[in-house]
């Protein structure tokens, strides 16, 4: 008998029946296996897709969030107000005039006889300018000073004889009558003298108008007329074109310069003030000036205070009709607080600055501007040494608003 033909023995078949049995086992596992793995890779892929989208969107709601609380604190620039300088300079335009101006015009008819001084001659004041000849006016006077010597005479003889009759009078030797007719007859004389005495002394004044002469000490700028011209009595020179003037004059040792001062600073301004002036002509000299009057009344047009300035010219170096610029140190005995005008909140209800109050919360305050320094103003009244002014603060901010300080601006030395 052969082993093939020997019964298999029980554990040959079991593992004959069992190899199979395990191969299908394993199939099974790795079909469980794949089944798990596609889920699970799924998942990984949708989470590593959420992670993807989610962490920026985390990132991005983080920094909102740390955006929005930053801006819930406006950060803010603050400035201390600072006390203003006790004295400012205002800078004015001025024009430069001669302290007397004059036209000289002829005060009788006549031929200019002789002319002595031209154009930019220095004269002095009662000094001979011009002779006109008037030969009529000379025989007018002698006529009138006739007249007096005949008025004279017929005074002396009618008061004589009104004499002699007041005397007979007292011894009833002639009428009452006839004596106040003698007495009446010489005071017509006497009249009529002083007609003629009157007479001769306008034709004298006039006569000495022959020769035009100087009103003050001054400069010659205008000669209108020349030798030989026909001059009529306050008219035009007989020369074409010419005008009524035979001479202009004006008085240069002197000058006055006019200015207009704002309305603000009218107060500031009185007669004695001291200031200089400045000139193109002139780069950094200084010319010392005084205040002399002011006309003390507001322009209702221009609202300006009319100023006149007078400044010493006796070199000569400041002409008449120059532009010139006035500086003018104002003084306050008081001067208020000053801030910048970068401060400032221009509001319907008025000129407002934002300070810093409790819980560095906002507290807007109205505010009344005083003097204008260009960069910084004077804030006549609505804030105080003590208080942290916002500088630069937004158009929107209000009551309230929470901010945060990170900066304090040094105001200007």
């Amino acid at each position: 008998m052969t082993t093939s033909d020997l019964p298999p023995t029980p554990d040959a078949a079991t593992r004959t029946n069992a190899l199979p049995v395990s191969r299908a086992a394993a199939n099974n596992e790795a079909v469980k296996r794949r089944r798990l793995i596609l889920p699970v890779a799924l998942a990984a892929v949708a989470a590593a897709l959420l992670a993807l989208g989610i962490v920026p969107r985390l990132h991005a709601s983080t920094a909102l969030t740390e955006q929005v609380y930053a801006q819930r604190e406006v950060p803010v620039e603050t400035v201390a107000p600072t006390r203003a300088p006790a004295s400012q300079e205002l800078l004015l335009p001025g024009s430069v005039t001669p302290y007397a101006d004059a036209s000289i015009y002829a005060r009788t008819s006549g031929y200019v006889q002789h002319w002595y001084a031209d154009i930019g001659t220095k004269v002095k004041a009662g000094q001979t300018l011009a002779d006109i000849q008037t030969p009529e006016l000379d025989a007018q006077l002698k006529q009138a000073r006739a007249d007096e010597a005949t008025a004279k005479a017929n005074y002396a003889f009618a008061n004589s004889t009104a004499q002699r009759w007041q005397t007979m009078l007292k011894t009833q030797s002639v009428s009452q009558q006839d004596t106040d007719a003698k007495t009446s007859d010489s005071e017509a004389k006497l009249a009529a003298l002083q007609s003629a005495q009157a007479n001769v002394a306008r034709l004298t004044e006039l006569v000495s108008y022959e020769k035009v002469t100087a009103p003050f000490d001054g400069v010659v700028t205008v000669r209108n007329v020349d030798v030989g011209a026909l001059v009529t009595s306050g008219g035009s020179p007989g020369l074409a074109g010419m005008p009524g003037e035979l001479f202009h004059i004006e008085q240069t040792d002197r000058l006055r310069i006019f200015v207009n001062v704002p309305q603000d600073d009218a107060s500031s301004i009185s007669t004695g003030t001291q200031l200089y002036l400045t000139t193109q002509q002139y780069p950094g000299r200084r010319f010392a000036a005084t205040v002399a009057r002011s006309a003390n009344a507001i322009d209702p047009v221009s609202r300006t205070l009319r100023v006149e300035i007078d400044v010493d010219n006796h070199d000569g170096a400041l002409l008449p009709g120059a532009y010139a610029q006035v500086h003018l140190a104002l003084q306050t005995a008081h001067p208020a607080l000053e801030l910048p005008v970068s401060a400032l909140l221009f509001r319907p209800d008025g000129v407002t600055v934002a300070v810093i109050g409790k819980s560095n919360t906002v507290q807007l305050k109205t505010v009344t501007i005083g003097r204008d320094f260009g960069t910084y103003v004077e804030i006549a009244t609505g804030v105080e040494a003590t208080d942290r002014v916002i500088n630069n603060p937004g158009d929107a901010i209000s009551n309230g608003e929470a901010v945060r300080v990170v900066a304090s601006a040094a105001l200007h030395g």
